[in-house]
């Protein structure tokens, strides 16, 4: 099947072809019929599946034709988060080049004055988070009456963030008669109380079962002491041919403070949370996107809707309190078919969400071991090996020599001596471990980072 069979119109399937697309997923060939044919529908879809154009494709042909009017946006989208909000209007802008539609995006963090000119103005489609939303409309900025179309996106990331009064709230103020689409990675009791009484006879489509992980995600598990996580992450980091990689904590405290270490180790990371405006997060998504950083670090408010591309690692260092939020969280990576690698630190403190994500996933996640080590590790004595590549291939890797009759202090001082630079944007200080660099380092996962027992 390609696009040209779901109905799309000419115009469309031109804008598809130049973002580089042929073949639909399988929850847009199964969603993009039934909303052209005005029908109301539930989609229940893990992240990375292509979501998001399974309604933004067939809502800018549906919206190619009627007239604008002030203050009456013509379609509504309510997106939990700023940043998936934002990631919807950039599917907008770039299927939609050959439509003349005008689209308003409502979010916190920015002045109003923009936003409500264009409301001034008239929008065809409208994508908003809840609380900017019921902001103007109590402000009387914005009238719902003229809205023939309806999507509710991440509505389980809705009920988890306490939106789901506004969003009653607000479907009580839009026309019966709209055309209303509902997605979820998953669909708890509240949320199917919610589907059953502002939808209409709605197609069920379910691509996959609910709170499973991506079988293009290789996941793993390290155990580890809770002041080891930090060595244990750098490591990684180094070893796991990393090329970009999102790193996630429960805390912002811990956001703040641990890319300030990454920092200070040479690596070339940011960082967003939720205490940050929006212009200063969308400038670290960018500086993300663009490669002048490889390393973001994240608390949750990222977890869901970025569909960055290319992200090949993503590193739990908190294990989700949550445990839907693992399954979100590690979707970041091994999206549109790519191979991803995804790896969680369980201190003690961990132990109990560990199992929950086990239990929800129906899955025991493995542990990391010698065999799953992208880099081969060479014994501190060995004469044959000495001069090996100690490191992978990502940007925060480095070639490694060492001493073969040294003392382990002096090889450790050789072999940071000896290091050429890899060509990364931000390199680590040549007096980062360089006893870990040289074979010597028995590092905080217990046996396959334990390179005297290799």
């Amino acid at each position: 099947m390609n696009f040209a069979d779901l109905g799309l119109s000419p115009d469309l399937l031109k804008a598809v072809a130049d973002a580089g697309y042929t073949e639909p997923t399988p929850i847009q060939a199964q969603a993009i019929p039934p909303v052209l044919m005005m029908k109301d529908i539930i989609g229940i879809a893990q992240t990375g599946t292509g979501k998001t154009a399974s309604f933004v494709l067939p809502m800018i042909d549906v919206m190619a034709s009627g007239r604008r009017r002030a203050l009456m946006p013509r379609s509504l989208i309510l997106a939990p988060t700023r940043e998936l909000a934002a990631q919807v209007a950039e599917n907008f802008e770039k299927y939609g080049k050959n439509h003349d539609l005008k689209l308003a995006l409502l979010i916190g963090g920015v002045q109003m004055g923009d936003q409500v000119k264009a409301l001034n103005e008239g929008v065809d489609v409208l994508i908003a988070t809840p609380g900017r939303l019921m902001d103007l409309f109590e402000r009387g900025k914005i009238l719902l009456n003229g809205c023939e179309l309806l999507v509710i996106d991440e509505a389980d990331r809705m009920l988890d963030m306490g939106f789901i009064p506004d969003i009653e709230f607000i479907c009580d103020k839009l026309p019966e008669s709209r055309q209303t689409m509902l997605f979820s990675a998953t669909m708890p009791p509240p949320i199917e109380k919610l589907a059953k009484k502002f939808l209409k006879n709605p197609k069920r489509i379910e691509v996959s079962r609910a709170a499973t992980t991506n079988k293009d995600i290789t996941a793993f598990k390290i155990p580890v002491q809770q002041r080891q996580k930090r060595e244990t992450l750098r490591w990684l980091l180094r070893h796991d041919q990393v090329e970009t990689a999102i790193i996630f904590a429960n805390r912002k405290t811990t956001v703040r403070e641990l890319n300030k270490s990454l920092q200070s180790h040479g690596f070339a990371s940011g960082e967003i949370h939720g205490d940050m405006d929006q212009s200063s997060r969308i400038k670290e998504l960018d500086r993300f996107k663009s490669g002048d950083i490889n390393i973001l670090v994240a608390s949750d408010v990222a977890a869901r809707g970025l569909d960055i591309k290319g992200v090949s690692h993503v590193f739990n260092f908190d294990t989700p309190w949550h445990p839907d939020d693992y399954v979100h969280r590690i979707g970041r990576t091994g999206r549109a078919g790519a191979k991803g690698r995804a790896f969680t630190l369980v201190a003690g403190d961990d132990a109990e969400a560990i199992a929950n994500v086990e239990k929800l996933t129906k899955s025991e996640i493995p542990v990391f071991g010698k065999k799953d080590v992208r880099v081969e590790l060479v014994e501190p004595d060995s004469k044959s090996k000495a001069k090996t590549d100690r490191g992978g291939s990502g940007k925060n890797s480095e070639p490694r020599k060492a001493a073969d009759k040294a003392k382990p202090e002096k090889r450790a001082k050789k072999a940071d001596q000896s290091e050429k630079p890899a060509k990364s944007k931000a390199p680590r200080p040549k007096a980062d471990h360089a006893a870990e660099d040289a074979g010597e380092w028995n590092g905080p996962v217990p046996g396959f980072l334990d390179v005297s027992a290799c």
